[in-house]
C-alpha cells in the first residue's frame, strides 16, 4: 500500500552495508541446493525442529504459551487440542504445513490471505477469515497500569480496500521490476501490520505471509531454520524497528530503514546458523561438493562439466551442476556457450583476485 507506490520505491536509497547484506543473503540462496544434495538427512532433521519452534515461537510471541509435552503431541498431531493456547498452535501448525506444501501456488492476495487467517482458526470457537469490523489500535500497556498509544491501523470500513490495493501494488512492483524481491517481501510485511486488517492474530498471519513470499523467491531457510525463533530471540529489536519504521505511513512519509535492516540482519542469521548446522561449502572437510568447486575455481581455461565430471570421481552430474549454479550465484564463473558444447570460464572479477 504506502509503501508500494512507485515513487516512494524509487526514492529509496541503500548504504553499502545494506547492499553487501543483499549480496551475501543472494550467494546464500545460491547455496542452499548444494546444501541439500550433500546433506539430505541433517536438512530432514532440521526441518522437524523448524516447524516446532516456528509455531512454539509465532505463538509464544502474543503471550501463547503450551507446555513443551502437549506442544510436541500437537505438532506431530498425536494429540487433539484442549486449551485455547493449543488450538493457536494447532492452527499455526496447520497453515504453516500449507505454506510449505503449496506456496508456489499460493500468490499473494486477498483469497489467500483469508484463507491462512480462517485455517489459524479453525480449531478455535470463534471463527477466522474474516476482515476486522471494528478498530483495532495498537495500544502498549505497562506494569504500572498505564499505556500508550503505539499506532493507529487503517481503520475497519477501509481495510478490504486496503488489502486489496497492498495485494496488486505488490504485484505490480513486482511485475515491473520496481525493487528487489528482498525489499519488497519485507515492504509487504510492515504495510500488512500497518493495515493489521484481522481482529486478532495480526502477528501470526504476518509471519506467516513472510515464509510463504520468501519461499517464492527461494529463500527457503526459514524450513529448516525458524525464522519465528530468530524473531522472538531478537523481540525487541523485532517491535522497536517495526514501530520505528510505521511513524509516518499513513502520509506515505514512513522510514523504513529500521524494519529493513532489522529483517534482511535476522535472514542472515537464519542463513549463517544453517551453514554451521549443515556445514559450509568453501570450508568443509573433503566432501563431494568441496572438490567440484575446489577443481572449478583452479581453472584458468574454459572448461566443460564432463572435463570436471572427468577429475571428480564418483561425483554425480546433478553435484557437478548445482556447484556450478551456486558459484555463478556469487558472480565467481559464467557460462560462454549453451547446449552440449557449453564450456564455463571464471569471471573477470575472480581471475583478477
Amino acid at each position: 500500500m504506502h509503501s508500494f507506490t512507485p515513487e516512494y520505491l524509487d526514492a529509496l536509497r541503500y548504504d553499502g552495508t545494506q547492499l553487501a547484506t543483499l549480496r551475501a543473503l543472494g550467494e546464500y540462496q545460491g547455496k542452499q541446493q548444494l546444501y541439500a544434495a550433500q546433506s539430505p538427512e541433517a536438512l530432514k532433521d532440521l526441518r522437524q525442529v523448524a516447524v516446532v519452534e516456528s509455531a512454539e515461537s509465532s505463538n509464544r510471541l502474543e503471550g501463547v504459551i503450551v507446555r513443551p509435552e502437549r506442544l510436541k503431541s500437537l505438532m506431530i498431531r498425536n494429540a487433539e487440542p484442549k486449551s485455547r493456547s493449543e488450538q493457536e498452535v494447532a492452527g499455526y501448525r496447520d497453515a504453516l504445513a500449507l505454506i510449505h506444501e503449496s506456496a508456489d501456488y499460493m500468490p499473494f492476495n486477498d483469497g489467500v490471505v483469508l484463507q491462512l487467517h480462517s485455517l489459524l482458526y479453525r480449531y478455535m470457537p470463534q471463527s477466522g477469515g474474516r476482515w476486522k469490523a471494528t478498530n483495532n489500535d495498537i495500544i502498549e500497556r505497562h506494569p504500572d497500569g498505564t499505556s500508550r498509544l503505539r499506532f493507529q491501523p487503517v481503520a475497519a470500513h477501509l481495510t478490504p480496500m486496503a488489502m486489496t490495493s497492498l495485494t496488486e501494488r505488490y504485484a505490480g512492483a513486482l511485475d515491473h521490476h520496481l525493487a528487489d524481491p528482498l525489499v519488497l517481501v519485507p515492504l509487504a510485511m510492515l504495510d500488512f501490520l500497518c493495515i493489521h486488517p484481522f481482529p486478532d492474530g495480526n502477528g501470526r498471519m504476518s509471519r506467516l505471509l513472510t515464509s510463504l513470499l520468501l519461499y517464492q523467491f527461494n529463500y527457503v531457510v526459514g524450513r529448516y531454520i525458524s525464522l519465528e525463533r530468530i524473531f522472538e530471540e531478537t523481540k525487541e529489536g523485532y517491535y522497536e524497528t517495526l514501530e520505528a519504521s510505521s511513524q509516518g505511513w499513513h502520509d506515505g512519509k514512513h522510514n523504513v530503514k529500521p524494519w529493513l535492516d532489522y529483517f534482511w540482519g535476522a535472514l542472515l542469521r537464519a542463513y549463517r546458523e544453517f551453514e554451521e548446522r549443515v556445514g559450509t561449502i568453501e570450508h568443509g572437510h573433503g566432501n563431494k561438493g568441496d572438490r567440484v568447486r575446489a577443481e572449478i575455481l583452479k581453472r584458468t581455461l574454459p572448461f566443460s562439466i564432463s572435463e570436471i565430471e572427468e577429475t571428480c570421481p564418483g561425483v554425480s552430474r546433478d553435484m557437478v551442476r548445482l556447484v556450478l549454479r551456486s558459484l555463478k550465484a556469487e558472480g565467481l564463473i559464467e557460462p560462454t556457450g549453451k547446449g552440449r558444447g557449453a564450456k564455463w570460464s571464471q569471471t573477470d572479477k575472480e581471475m583478477d583476485a
